[in-house]
């Protein structure tokens, strides 16, 4: 997501269209970019820190985006 001091011009836009549109109440809008994928390591925190190192070093620009990252559907642990 573009960090909360840069402007959004995407998200502007669609913040003043929402209430022409019937959609009243909507504010804050924030456009941003996701970004999936699939790894292999050996627990749910090393590929963390991995997908983390990741986006800190080449999949985002610190300079201007935050970053989130989230596990979905990790695998099940056998203990």
């Amino acid at each position: 997501m573009p960090r909360s001091e840069i402007s959004d011009p995407q998200g502007q836009t669609i913040e003043h269209a929402l209430p022409g549109l019937g959609f009243e109440g909507m504010t804050k809008v924030r456009v941003g970019k996701r970004i999936t994928l699939s790894l292999e390591a050996p627990d749910l925190d090393a590929a963390e820190a991995l997908v983390t190192k990741a986006c800190q070093e080449f999949l985002t620009n610190p300079l201007i985006e935050e970053f989130e990252v989230q596990a979905v559907n990790p695998p099940k642990s056998d203990t």
